[in-house]
């Protein structure tokens, strides 16, 4: 059983880059590294009808969170300390405009 590498573990603060859900941020739920998914706080909402039950005496439509890929996720805070190389687009897009300006 040889153990999988992430980049991004529980409770880290990610953004996503690509895919449908580009440009969303969240706080990470779960890592399922043999899938290669994680689980993003906000990210990916999914609605899932439920029968009734004793819990539930009319049913119910569930909304939680999906599973995207992991390589759509870039890492922003780790522990509340932002990570080396991760700049914000406000602050790209600030020296752009500085750039046109001149």
């Amino acid at each position: 059983m040889n153990r999988i590498k992430c980049h991004v573990k529980k409770g880290d603060h990610v953004e996503v880059i690509s895919g449908n859900f580009r440009g969303s941020s969240g706080k990470i739920l779960a890592v399922l590294p043999q899938k290669q998914r994680v689980l993003v706080e906000g990210v990916r909402i999914i609605k899932k009808h439920l029968r009734k039950s004793q819990d539930n005496p009319s049913g119910k439509i569930a909304e939680r969170e999906g599973p995207i890929h992991i390589s759509n996720v870039k890492l922003i805070e780790r522990d509340g300390k932002p990570v080396k190389g991760a700049e914000s687009k406000t602050k790209k897009e600030k020296k752009k405009s500085r750039s046109t300006e001149k």
